[in-house]
């Protein structure tokens, strides 16, 4: 697979894209060991961009580099993702919290549009383009709450579940319950409601929690030895 030239792109981020795709969409498995020489032929780069995106991979904490033995797709940690979803609920809550005390309703046709993406996915089945509009929703609500700082911080605790909200929304009931969500949220905005927004938060980052339990009965080996 040749590298194609991409504006504004190094080899490193065009093979760190890659890989982040593949272990999010769990076409690399937890567990998975994957060889910086074979990555770099694959692409047809030096090992140095490679080495630069594995590094990238780790800090995100999906792989588990070794000096001297395999690289391998970290496995789910259940203290990892206890701990990425308490400061995101923390981070959420404090965008909200500036989201009501900025809104205008110049903000409302934007969310809608990232909505109306929504419910085509769910019409279609399409759980890949429902997991890249998601990641809209909450970007905008930053962008509302004048703090986009914060979607660094929400994107990197996202990323610790990613792969736990592939199987997620794979069942059949979740994408529409998220979006059920979504549309609370911007109701709950325009009307000013506070508690309600909360609640509506609270809930949304809870419909994970069966995914996990369901599993980590079934696949237990998925899972490290925390």
């Amino acid at each position: 697979m040749l590298l194609e030239t991409q504006e504004r792109k190094t080899s490193a981020d065009v093979v760190f894209d890659y890989l982040h795709e593949q272990i999010n969409t769990l076409q690399l498995m937890p567990g998975t060991k994957i060889s910086e020489a074979e990555i770099a032929a694959k692409f047809g780069v030096s090992r140095q961009p490679v080495r630069d995106a594995f590094s990238r991979l780790g800090n995100y904490d999906l792989l588990l580099i070794r000096p001297q033995k395999a690289t391998v797709i970290k496995k789910f940690s259940l203290n990892a993702i206890t701990a990425a979803r308490f400061m995101r609920l923390s981070v959420e809550l404090e965008v909200l919290r500036k989201a009501l005390i900025n809104w205008t309703p110049k903000w409302r046709e934007k969310l809608m549009e990232c909505i109306a993406t929504q419910e085509d996915a769910v019409a279609r089945g399409d759980a890949d383009a429902f997991h890249k509009s998601d990641y809209t929703f909450h970007q905008l609500l930053c962008q509302v709450a004048d703090a986009e700082f914060a979607f660094d911080i929400i994107q990197e605790n996202k990323a610790k579940v990613d792969r736990l909200c592939v199987l997620s929304l794979g069942a059949k009931d979740t994408m529409p319950e998220l979006l059920e969500d979504h549309k609370q949220m911007l109701d709950q905005l325009e009307n000013g409601d506070e508690a309600g927004l909360c609640l509506t938060i609270r809930r949304h980052l809870s419909r994970l929690d069966s995914t996990v339990d369901d599993i980590y009965e079934k696949h237990a080996d998925y899972f490290e030895a925390d």
